[in-house]
C-alpha cells in the first residue's frame, strides 16, 4: 500500500527552524522523485521543493531559496525540509509528494502521483 505520512509540524515563533519529514512507503522508493507543496491558509497550494531520485538534484521556490533545505535518505525511504528563520508567511499546510515520471522532480502539481495527508506549520510573528 503507498503511503506518504509527514510529521514535523507545529506553532513556531519568526526566526525560528523547523524540520519536516515525510516517510514513504513506496513500491521502490528511488524510482520516485520528492517534493513538498504548501497550502497557506485561504490560498492554492504551492510548490516549495523538490529532490531527485538520487537526492543529488534540487529546486526550490524562488520565496524559499537560500531559507529551506530538501533532502532524503534512500536507506530510510524519507524525505526532509529543513526549514530555517522562518516567518509569518511560511504558514500553511505542508504535503509531501511522490513523482513516478520526472526524474528529477517537477514544480507542477499535476505532475505528482501520491500525497501524503499534510502537517501544519504555524508560524507566529
Amino acid at each position: 500500500q503507498v503511503q506518504l505520512v509527514e510529521s514535523g509540524g507545529g506553532l513556531v515563533q519568526a526566526g525560528d527552524s523547523l524540520t519536516l519529514s515525510c516517510a514513504a512507503s513506496l513500491p521502490t522508493f528511488t524510482d520516485y522523485a520528492m517534493a513538498w507543496f504548501r497550502r497557506p491558509p485561504g490560498k492554492e497550494r504551492d510548490f516549495v521543493a523538490a529532490v531527485s531520485r538520487a537526492g543529488t538534484n534540487t529546486k526550490y521556490a524562488d520565496s524559499v531559496k537560500g531559507q529551506f533545505t530538501i533532502s532524503r535518505d534512500n536507506a530510510r525511504n524519507e524525505v526532509y525540509l529543513q526549514m530555517n528563520n522562518l516567518k509569518p508567511e511560511d504558514t500553511g499546510d505542508y504535503y509531501c509528494a511522490a513523482d513516478l515520471t520526472w526524474i528529477t522532480g517537477s514544480t507542477n502539481a499535476d505532475d505528482y502521483d501520491y500525497w501524503g495527508q499534510g502537517t501544519q506549520v504555524t508560524v507566529s510573528s
